[in-house]
């Protein structure tokens, strides 16, 4: 290689690295949340998922993995919360004044945690209910009822059966799959592991990695199963009180000592007791 190649490939590569990277598809910046007007749930949340990429928000219970959904899905307004600070963005557009259904005609849909089918329809009346925003005719619809029951064979087996009397995992899939005929390009799921066998688990999340990699669609994960999350998620981010406390990739995550005890409970064997260290270690490196 002469000189002057050796000088292009390199002036080349530094253009590569020094390209923008796209935007997200979404985008929450430091935002606050106040219930009753009185009561602070989040505080300054800041999130980002990318376009195709799957970003997991991992905590124990109550930590504002539900409240951070709902914020960006525009559901808090049911339950006499409101988003006080901050932004949220959606394909670089503001949203936290927008309407849920405004925000499923945009793309962004939510599965809400305990699944919530209508159990006095059937599975296909359900699957149907998914898409009431739609506009586009009865025979696509009809082509996305075929591509759902082809990711979930099972719901194609029971579609006549009425959802109330179908087990807690097909109603998971129902609920995934109604969010599917909206043609969302992001979904938020809350919780879809919750009271389901391991296997089943497996199963899901299967799925959705299939939806990601093959539909395209941009999945924000809340999880307390967070070995199960690490493994689908490509960047987690980890929620306590109402705070990130810390970020990374899904690798850095499993690898770091703290989540490794704390949330995946596998200990180093020289750590005296859970209290201990999280009132020592945690509360001085992440809550400072």
């Amino acid at each position: 290689m002469t000189m002057d190649q050796a000088i292009h490939e390199r002036e080349s590569q530094m253009e590569v690295a020094a390209a923008p990277s796209p935007p997200p598809i979404l985008a929450v910046n430091n935002i606050e949340v106040i219930y009753d007007h009185v009561i602070l749930v989040l505080k300054g949340v800041s999130l980002e998922v990318p376009k195709g990429g799957i970003v997991a928000l991992l905590g124990a219970n109550g930590a504002g993995k539900t409240t951070t959904l709902k914020a960006i899905s525009n559901l808090l307004s049911a339950e006499r919360g409101e988003v006080t600070k901050g932004s949220i963005l959606f394909e670089g557009h503001e949203v936290q004044a927008s309407s849920p259904d405004d925000l499923v005609r945009r793309g962004c849909i939510q599965v809400m945690e305990g699944r919530h089918c209508f159990e006095h329809l059937t599975i296909e009346e359900n699957l149907l209910t998914g898409a009431y925003t739609r506009r586009d005719g009865a025979a696509a619809i009809r082509r996305d009822l075929e591509m759902v029951y082809g990711y979930f064979p099972r719901l194609k087996e029971r579609r006549s059966a009425l959802a109330g009397y179908t087990s807690g995992g097909e109603q998971q899939m129902c609920a995934i799959g109604r969010a599917l005929m909206s043609r969302p390009k992001m979904m938020l799921l809350d919780e879809p592991s919750m009271g389901l066998a391991p296997q089943l688990v497996a199963e899901i999340f299967e799925i959705v990695a299939r939806l990601n990699e093959e539909q395209g669609v941009s999945v924000l994960l809340a999880e307390q199963n967070t070995n199960a999350a690490l493994k689908l998620a490509r960047y987690g981010y980890i929620l306590e009180n109402g705070r990130i406390v810390l970020d990374g990739t899904a690798e850095e995550l499993r690898e770091n000592e703290d989540v490794r005890e704390f949330y995946l409970g596998i200990s180093s064997g020289d750590r005296r007791s859970f209290r201990d260290v999280k009132h020592y270690k945690r509360r001085k490196r992440w809550l400072a």
